[in-house]
């Protein structure tokens, strides 16, 4: 791990409705790296990738994000963005009477080394689409109106190939997606990782779509808790014998630390 990692998450308890969501978080990316956040469904995985990316529904209560040397806890989510972060979503909102191109050209504009006059975007775009094995025509349609949940999902690996971000949190990319969708948004993703020396945070709950990447840690979640990081030789394990060890180990733990907090009260 890199002394001064892409992103660092120190310390962070954060919540939602008054409700503590993550307890005391620490994870570090380095640039150029693959890491993959992994563990049982309301285990707060989506919660940490919003709030590494500055969804407003969520209010950090102690600890720091860090990105590219900056301290980000407060910044706004288009500033983050900005900085280089990007955050792929589990369902892709519908914007009616938006066009995808228009949208992917408004998403570019005022980034600096992505400036493109009308011409060279639109041949960038369809080279983009055809490494996708996009149908073209789709850069007319409304923004995920009426594409299936495999189209809207090759229409965020489409942004981030556009974008090429300093760094990818991807939130249950293979969420609903057949074999064909699954094999695309892969090659996305190793293609992203390739052009730009792109660092990913992969969110999943689902080995499937590790299969064909290089992954460099893991971290597994249960209950807001980080409870265990390891290399990937995590993933075929945790292939095997799913979750229920950690989320035992997670219940001693809180055992341990309820009966300890008693004691001191006494």
């Amino acid at each position: 791990m890199s002394a001064n990692p892409l992103l660092s998450i120190e310390g962070l308890t954060a919540s939602v409705d008054e409700k503590t969501i993550l307890h005391n978080v620490n994870l570090n990316v380095a640039a150029g790296e693959t890491h993959v956040l992994m563990g049982p469904n309301g285990a707060g995985k989506s919660t940490l990738g919003h709030l590494v990316m500055g969804d407003p529904v969520y209010t950090v209560q102690n600890g720091r994000i860090a990105f590219d040397g900056q301290d980000i806890t407060e910044l706004t989510t288009d500033k983050r963005s900005r900085a280089g972060l990007f955050l792929s979503f589990q369902a892709p909102v519908e914007i009616p009477g938006v066009p995808l191109s228009s949208f992917l050209r408004a998403s570019i504009a005022g980034r600096p080394g992505l400036e493109m006059k009308g011409k060279e975007f639109r041949r960038r775009v369809k080279e983009l689409a055809a490494e996708l094995n996009m149908d073209t025509a789709y850069l007319n349609r409304e923004l995920g109106v009426g594409f299936s949940g495999g189209e809207k999902k090759k229409v965020e690996m489409l942004q981030l190939l556009l974008l090429q971000p300093k760094l990818a949190i991807l939130d249950e990319t293979d969420s609903g997606l057949d074999v064909d969708a699954l094999s695309t948004v892969s090659h996305g993703m190793d293609a992203y990782r390739k052009s730009c020396n792109g660092s990913m945070l992969i969110i999943t709950h689902n080995t499937r779509i590790l299969e064909h990447l290089d992954v460099d840690r893991v971290h597994v979640m249960v209950k807001g808790h980080i409870v265990r990081e390891d290399d990937a030789s995590l993933i075929p394990w945790i292939d095997k014998n799913g979750f229920e060890t950690f989320e035992r180990e997670a219940a001693e733990q809180r055992a341990q630390a309820e009966a300890v907090a008693a004691e001191q009260q006494a």
